[in-house]
């Protein structure tokens, strides 16, 4: 009898969700993908998904080892049981640019977008997101101007994480144009075998 496969919750409009899925696509590990309607109150969500998530949110992540949520938790997790990556020596390095993506662009560009696309948000309150966006994809901008990855020359998750959002970067109405070391290093992860959109990626008709 054949071990049953790791499970992954997630939505096509989370970010976070996308940076676990296209980490597990990276790697090659094959796992079930399970949509998450979020539209419903958290306690009114698909009954599998509310007896094992610990926040009501996604990601969850579960394998023989448990159950894990949040996404950067998890791509530590999995960056660190594979030693790919960026988990081998460069572990303390991705954690410190794991913990700057929640601090920013996970915060930033996705409340921002948020904002805009789902909410009726105070227009001081998008003013100051989008000042934040501005001022952390300059940070970014700063790394790429000299160097193609994070961590150098070799993709990590580290990328995966700061990446997640910017593919939503049109519907925060920010031109990444203005930012052109940071494109580039969008392409070059496009052009990693296995990367796809989170639209793609994590379209329902893929989950069960």
């Amino acid at each position: 009898m054949s071990a049953a496969l790791p499970i992954l919750y997630g939505n096509c409009e989370s970010g976070h969700s996308y940076k676990v899925r296209q980490t597990l696509v990276l790697l090659g590990l094959a796992h079930e993908y399970r949509y998450v309607d979020l539209l419903p109150p958290r306690a009114e969500r698909r009954a599998d998904f509310v007896a094992v998530s610990p926040y009501g949110e996604v990601p969850v992540f579960i394998d023989d080892d448990g159950v894990m949520a949040q996404s950067n938790a998890i791509l530590l997790y999995l960056a660190r049981r594979t030693g790919l990556l960026g988990g081998g020596a460069d572990l303390d390095r991705t954690t410190q640019w794991l913990f700057w993506e929640a601090n920013r662009i996970g915060f930033s560009l996705a409340n921002l977008r948020f904002a805009l696309r789902f909410d009726d948000e105070d227009p001081g309150v998008v003013a100051m997101l989008r000042r934040r966006t501005e001022a952390d994809l300059d940070r970014l901008a700063r790394e790429f101007d000299r160097r193609p990855f994070l961590l150098g020359e070799t993709l990590g998750v580290a990328d995966i994480s700061c990446a997640g959002y910017l593919f939503f970067a049109d519907q925060a109405e920010v031109d990444l144009g203005r930012w052109p070391s940071v494109g580039a290093w969008l392409d070059r992860l496009c052009c990693t075998s296995g990367w796809a959109h989170p639209y793609e990626l994590m379209d329902p008709k893929l989950a069960t």
